[in-house]
């Protein structure tokens, strides 16, 4: 028996082969976590009004009848996938009735991001009703995503506002994307807990808003004049020493080469006590908020397994370094199985701020193959890299959750969808190991979870080589490994120019279930090579292609893939960041 993407066994699908009422309860205090949902709230607010959004639309008055879709409504809505909540929806907004068609983009994002607000403040208010390890797992996971969908709609509606310059197309549709990733998550976390007042409660809270920020995206790119790869222009460069993404300035890029001997670190980790803290935790917590330079953190040597390792959204800008793959060790054992939390909740070492970057290190997750879902390493981190580093696991290792990810020079080990989630996400230079499943178990590298075409996510696997683990070296002949599963409708993945072994099987890619999702997916690969990179007996799913020209290929490199229309080729420093020659 084998555990799908939510910890819960559903034949045929998650294989690769009376309610109580509110006064039942009391009313919860006001507690810590209550005020700082109701400042956040108000800083919805103050921030809506500081754009200039609000105050200059015209509201309906008492007993006005229920307004009627303008024609600029109907020709933005006619580009979702939600026809009739977007007609309601922005119709139902104040001083929408006199919009231009221009104008919907910021209204669309102005009214989710009000919506998406009072859902956090709503369901904040509820933390202090007694809840199950399971129910209060897949809580807390809504509350954190609901806070960082909050921070992603604020960025994306200061970048669509009148005259603003403050992101690119780029980052308006990363953002977006990540925010009904987030909504995603939630939803997926509540479906697998009793059907109590907390989940009621909970749904009712979320209702729409994966559809309200699906709307979003597809008005904003609509109005960008761009498919899901926003017109980028095709750069062909040599292939160089080393890849970095543009994001990483000329003094960072050198911090990824320097010795760690050589470094002067803001924070030391040490096991023995001669550094600046014990744990790493610590760390964590003495690292400054929102930080505009590089924190530069070392861990030492050692063995580190603690609770609830996390750089929250608000810890930006940190640079953890260890003193080597094996050496330097994150470990945990958290899983689905014994801890009855979700899938979210099991990571090693998770990261959610901006800018964070991890080298010379291990990610680890211990709990072996019977435990199920184990996450190694989750990371949510916008223009986030993670460098020499080992991410070793089994079912779920590496969750590549959201936003703009870098992998290069990394070892990642596990056996069934060990590379997952949505995430717009380069692996480079890469070694993607095998290990032995369970008996009946098939191996698949990558399950990825694109929910919606105009999110710009994916996984690229460029330059990298397909190995097995010894164990499954000895018993491939018992074991199939696939290139990927389709967890999601419009799952996208590409491998390109890598080396497979001869462990991979010759249809090369996995059904999730029957026939979902073959004629919507986007699986590609181009000139693999290798025992198993063989394409003659691929799978023939209407979804799946062999790409043979460059053009479309190198919409997935670095240079486009991850940040696109911000991409800067001078930078002076040595990169990957085309198709190599």
């Amino acid at each position: 028996m084998e555990y799908g993407r939510l910890g819960k066994y559903q034949p045929g699908r998650n294989r690769p082969d009376a309610p109580l009422k509110p006064q039942d309860y009391p009313t919860p205090p006001i507690s810590k976590l209550r005020l700082l949902s109701l400042f956040a709230f108000a800083l919805i607010i103050v921030s809506l009004v500081s754009v200039g959004l609000v105050v200059r639309y015209r509201t309906h008055g008492p007993g006005s009848i229920h307004p009627r879709p303008t024609e600029a409504m109907s020709r933005v809505c006619s580009q979702t996938r939600y026809q009739n909540l977007c007609l309601n929806s922005l119709a139902n907004f104040p001083g929408s009735s006199g919009a231009s068609d221009k104008d919907m983009i910021h209204i669309s994002v102005n009214m989710t991001l009000q919506r998406v607000g009072r859902a956090l403040y709503t369901s904040a208010e509820i933390s202090n009703l007694q809840m199950g390890t399971r129910v209060r797992s897949a809580y807390e996971d809504c509350l954190e995503l609901l806070e960082d969908s909050v921070d992603q709609l604020t960025r994306s509606l200061y970048s669509v506002g009148p005259g603003s310059k403050r992101g690119s197309t780029q980052d308006v549709m990363t953002w977006l994307s990540a925010a009904l990733t987030n909504q995603d998550t939630c939803t997926e976390g509540l479906a697998e807990v009793e059907n109590g007042y907390v989940k009621q409660q909970m749904d009712e809270k979320l209702k729409d808003l994966s559809k309200l920020v699906s709307n979003c995206l597809a008005i904003y790119a609509a109005a960008t004049d761009g498919d899901d790869f926003n017109g980028v222009p095709i750069q062909h460069r040599r292939r160089r020493l080393m890849a970095y993404p543009e994001w990483l300035s000329r003094k960072e890029r050198r911090l990824l080469q320097i010795p760690v001997a050589g470094m002067k670190a803001d924070i030391v980790v040490s096991k023995d006590g001669n550094g600046t803290c014990k744990t790493i935790a610590e760390a964590i917590k003495k690292a400054p908020e929102n930080s505009t330079r590089r924190i530069i953190i070392c861990v030492k040597a050692g063995r580190y397994e603690e609770d609830n390792l996390k750089v929250g959204r608000k810890k930006t800008n940190l640079m953890f370094i260890g003193d080597g793959k094996g050496k330097t060790v994150i470990t945990g054992g958290v899983n689905v199985v014994v801890n009855n939390v979700t899938t979210f909740h099991t990571a090693s070492f998770a990261a959610t701020g901006t800018g964070f970057i991890a080298r010379d290190m291990t990610f680890e997750n211990y709990a072996g193959p019977s435990k199920h879902q184990a996450v190694a390493l989750r990371l949510g981190a916008d223009r986030s890299v993670v460098y020499r580093c080992n991410i070793i696991g089994y079912q779920d290792t590496l969750y590549v959750h959201s936003q703009r990810q870098f992998f290069r020079e990394c070892d990642i080990y596990g056996t069934v969808d060990f590379i997952f989630g949505n995430a717009a996400v380069v692996f480079q230079n890469c070694s993607m190991y095998a290990r032995k499943p369970m008996p009946l178990q098939k191996v698949t590298i990558t399950a990825q979870n694109r929910k919606d075409p105009n999110q710009n996510t994916g996984i690229s696997i460029h330059a990298c080589r397909l190995l097995a683990q010894p164990d499954m070296e000895a018993a491939k002949s018992s074991f199939s490994t696939y290139l990927g599963r389709p967890w999601k409708l419009f799952s996208r993945t590409v491998y390109m120019q890598t080396y497979m072994g001869d462990h991979i099987h010759p249809r090369g890619w996995l059904e999730w279930n029957a026939t979902f999702a073959l004629d919507t997916l986007y699986y590609g690969e181009y000139m693999n090579y290798g025992p198993g990179g063989a394409i003659g007996q691929r799978v023939n799913w209407p979804g799946y292609r062999v790409i043979t020209t460059t053009v479309e290929a190198s919409r997935f490199t670095v240079g486009q893939f991850i940040y696109g229309s911000s991409w800067l080729p001078s930078t002076g420093v040595a990169f990957f960041a085309g198709l190599s020659e």
